[in-house]
């Protein structure tokens, strides 16, 4: 018998095969049982036919529970009700484990028992969909970047400093030395860019921030490009291009999981390049406008400051130039006003806040030995990042997206939480 995925069915219409899978829930009216079946590509519906089918055959599919895994064979149809466009009528089916007491079933649970069955809960339709769609801005990163002459390198997680202090970092020691999990591996991004050019990395990073807000996780995971040669409008321009081809990888890529969600894909069909630009400067009067009259310049924004400037658009909006004072040490000051960063942040529409930070590094040596001694840096831990201004300096930006916030955006949910497979909250290290 011809086995097949449910996510290639498409291609055996009129045709019998068989898929491994497992039942996701049923219900039968008399004669007739439907089988929502799940194997891990997509979700599809088995009919089973009373009269089309053993006694046996029919019996099963009328009590088989829920989650059981099973091998079910029939003929592909079309079934323009279905998301997927198809269904099988079922001929056979073999029940590989019957699965007992399935403990999430379709009714209502509280966040923190699902949080508590994630590593059943994965399963689920909605969280199958949003895996699915951060599987596809991986996909559509590693696209944009490998088409555009980026080299992918991968930074270290132990470090023996941070990219901006040790606040917010998880210590641990490393045989006899201290080292942290990394917070960023732009640093270490920097110096690659100075042998590679061009390059991106991707991976997970730390914060041990004692933040319980939905933006927040304290394991996440970003994509960290450097760019030598690339001063800051460059890598605007970037920017904007990449996320860009990600919104539309999406859109094309994963239509049903977007239903799924029950997605307004209009507003994401607006994200194309260019994005509006605003500086820190016109967005302290946008606030004072809309009623934060505490707000003053020299004050970093909040969530709900983010998402008072993004109602103003219907893309993302870069806010620049945001006070030196407020922003990491290795930020480049705008040669035309000094007080002010060459910086950048990506703010999404509809409050999901900032998905991009970056700006233009500093080049210049003794700009960057003043900086370290402004921001108390050891000289030892930091000797190689300086070396990098000393050996062939060269103007070069950089910036790291998070991917939680990104596919929480694109997915229209609410909470990072389900953005990433197994969560890593403040007060939650299970499963």
């Amino acid at each position: 018998m011809l086995k097949t995925t449910i996510e290639q069915v498409h291609k055996h219409v009129g045709e019998e095969v068989t898929i491994g899978a497992w039942l996701a829930n049923k219900r039968s009216s008399g004669k007739i049982a439907f089988l929502q079946l799940r194997d891990g590509t997509g979700f599809m519906q088995g009919v089973v036919v009373k009269s089309n089918v053993s006694e046996d055959v029919f019996a099963l599919a009328k009590n088989m529970t829920q989650e059981s895994s099973l091998y079910v064979t029939g003929t592909i149809v079309e079934d323009t009700r279905s998301p997927l466009g198809y269904e099988m009528q079922v001929s056979s089916l073999e029940v590989i484990h019957e699965s007992v007491d399935y403990p999430i079933t379709p009714k209502e649970h509280g966040p923190e028992f699902l949080l508590d069955h994630r590593h059943l809960w994965l399963r689920s339709k909605k969280q199958h969909a949003i895996m699915k769609v951060r599987n596809e801005i991986i996909r559509a990163t590693y696209e944009f970047f490998n088409s555009n002459g980026y080299t992918k390198v991968d930074p270290p997680i132990l470090t023996g400093s941070s990219a901006e202090g040790t606040t917010e970092l998880f210590h641990t020691k490393y045989f006899e030395e201290d080292a942290y999990l990394s917070q960023s591996g732009q640093l270490y991004m920097e110096a690659a860019a100075m042998a590679f050019g061009k390059v991106f990395s991707f991976g997970p990073t730390f914060r041990a921030e004692k933040s319980k807000t939905r933006r927040h996780l304290i394991e996440f995971w970003m994509i960290e490009p450097e760019m030598a040669f690339m001063d800051h409008d460059d890598s605007l321009q970037v920017q904007e291009q990449y996320v860009s081809h990600v919104v539309q990888s999406v859109l094309q890529n994963c239509k049903i999981e977007l239903q799924t969600l029950g997605r307004d894909v209009s507003k994401l069909e607006a994200i194309q390049a260019p994005f509006p630009r605003i500086t820190y400067d016109d967005a302290i009067q946008i606030l004072k406008e809309k009623g934060f009259d505490d707000i003053e310049w020299g004050e970093d924004f909040g969530a709900p400051h983010e998402t008072a400037i993004a109602e103003s658009f219907n893309k993302p909006v870069f806010i620049t130039h945001y006070p030196l004072e407020i922003k990491a040490f290795y930020m480049k000051p705008d040669p035309e006003r000094p007080d002010v960063a060459l910086c950048a942040d990506l703010i999404a529409p509809e409050g999901y806040g900032e998905i991009i930070g970056g700006s233009q590094r500093i080049d210049d040596l003794q700009l960057m030995e003043q900086r370290y001694e402004e921001h108390d840096l050891t000289g030892d831990a930091y000797q190689w990042y300086l070396e990098l201004r000393k050996y062939g300096s060269v103007p070069h930006s950089g910036f790291g997206l998070g991917l939680e916030r990104t596919v929480a955006w694109i997915c229209g949910i609410e909470h990072v939480r389900e953005t990433i497979p197994f969560p890593r909250l403040l007060n939650r290290l299970y499963p």
